[in-house]
């Protein structure tokens, strides 16, 4: 790997993209439940959707990692079946 605190670095902002996800989900539904007197029930959807805003945003980030990999194994299998 060239630049191995790459990695690194998108790793650290992958925690910080789930925190904020999930944080921002959070203080939105309690936001509403204060509007509209409905407590718990908006903060139980904003995490939720927090945490679903974070599963897919990871799985986007890891998109490249995963097809990486992948390339690499079908070239190690590639040299070994030659």
């Amino acid at each position: 790997m060239r630049y191995p605190w790459l990695s690194m670095l998108s790793l650290f902002g992958m925690g910080f993209y789930i925190a904020i996800a999930i944080v921002a989900g959070i203080w939105g539904g309690h936001w509403l439940d204060e509007k509209l007197n409905t407590n718990p029930l908006w903060l139980i959807i904003g995490l939720m959707l927090g945490i679903a805003v974070a599963v897919l945003g990871v799985y986007n980030m890891l998109k490249p990692f995963i097809a990486s990999v992948n390339k690499a194994d079908s070239n190690k299998k590639d040299k070994d079946n030659r």
